[in-house]
């Protein structure tokens, strides 16, 4: 299926191979400090899953047994690789579907020219850049592997990047403790989203399996996305005065109403599940983390401003800069409406794919209350 002409499209294991060559190395930390910090995010994810359900009043369903799915921490290779594997898992569709089409298509001489270890390779720059960048995942689509075990019911696992939660704690100068379990509170939210919705995985995973099945996008086309975003990162291609304004991310490549339709659902969705995750965390946190405030403000700068034109250039091409609008928007959605119909009203949104926010109710919630609970917001 990721083959064309007996040569692989994406060499995966050569994207691994070239992230994690690539990767900035993290902060200097002993031995002992870097067991340490396993060892206290392994306590805090612990402790954020009490907090959390008792907050948001999401329980595991009746009949689940309570199995949570595994927390890993890892370094940034063992991000890479997680990453890859659900990558890889997630995209075989598409890549099967541009196969049938380098047969006939012009765009072949270009696949064969580029081969699957150049690509890999461009993957595996832009794994390297977002690698350093990652404090936490909750990882849904991603296949259990042995150095990575997923839920015991199948998919589902919680990554907590422990070298890129230190780099980040030190540059923002913030009380480490307190850091460590705000970040967890956040990926923790993620976690019980999954466990405490049973269809919303299957749910997201349609969505994205149908995206993919609307693709006409070329093969050759979307390496070029691909190499752009690799010589960005790389110094080879300077971005230009307004590219971040103006550039498309890898993620706009939408050819189809059908697929417009289809990524304005997904990001509705995942406006919600980031925005939640965001209102949660900084819920929970003036009960058990007593600087949050000063976090949340440090990093809230931190997030907005990123590291200057050639990480704003990325962040566009990757579509990162529209993962920040998604944790302000789906925030302001989750506030709003917890104010108008409290936790409980809140929580029917869980109740099936028909009760979750359209991205004009993300926008408007009290068009979704209206249509939720059957009445205006007043």
């Amino acid at each position: 299926m990721t083959s064309v002409g007996g040569t692989e499209m994406v060499d995966w294991k050569l994207a691994v191979a070239t992230a994690t060559r690539l990767v900035r190395p993290g902060p200097e930390v002993s031995r002992d400090e870097a067991r340490d910090v396993v060892a206290e995010l392994r306590r805090h994810a612990i402790a954020s899953e009490e907090h959390v359900r008792a907050f948001t009043r999401m329980t595991h369903p009746e009949g689940s047994g309570g199995a949570q799915p595994p927390v890993l921490v890892v370094d940034r290779a063992g991000w890479v690789k997680a990453n890859v594997a659900g990558f890889r898992a997630l995209i075989g569709p598409l890549l099967g579907k541009m196969q049938d089409k380098r047969a006939n298509a012009p765009a072949g001489a270009v696949l064969g020219a580029v081969g699957g270890k150049v690509t890999g390779v461009e993957l595996g720059m832009l794994l390297s850049f977002l690698a350093s960048r990652v404090l936490g995942q909750y990882e849904t689509f991603a296949p259990a592997t042995r150095d990575l075990p997923g839920s015991p019911a199948g998919g589902g696992r919680l990554l907590l990047v422990a070298p890129n939660i230190v780099q980040v704690e030190r540059e923002l100068d913030v009380a480490p403790h307190d850091f460590r379990l705000w970040v967890c509170l956040h990926e923790e939210t993620h976690r019980t989203q999954f466990t405490a919705v049973p269809w919303l995985r299957d749910h997201i995973e349609g969505e994205i399996q149908g995206f993919l099945g609307e693709t006409e996008v070329d093969p050759a086309t979307l390496l070029e996305r691909i190499r752009e975003a690799a010589q960005s990162l790389a110094g080879g291609r300077p971005p230009a005065d307004g590219e971040e304004r103006g550039g498309r991310s890898i993620v706009e490549l939408v050819q189809t109403p059908a697929q417009r339709e289809i990524l304005a659902r997904l990001t509705a969705v995942m406006s919600l599940l980031e925005g939640h995750a965001d209102y949660v965390m900084d819920g929970v946190g003036p009960q058990v983390v007593p600087t949050v405030a000063e976090i949340r403000e440090k990093f809230q700068k931190r997030r907005a401003t990123g590291a200057g034109r050639l990480d704003a250039a990325l962040r566009k091409l990757l579509g990162l800069d529209a993962k920040l609008r998604q944790y302000r928007d789906g925030e302001r959605f989750v506030r709003a409406v917890v104010d108008e119909v409290g936790m409980d009203g809140f929580n029917r949104v869980w109740t099936s794919p028909n009760t979750l926010p359209t991205k004009a109710e993300i926008a408007k919630p009290a068009d979704w209350v209206a249509r939720v609970h059957g009445r205006a917001d007043g």
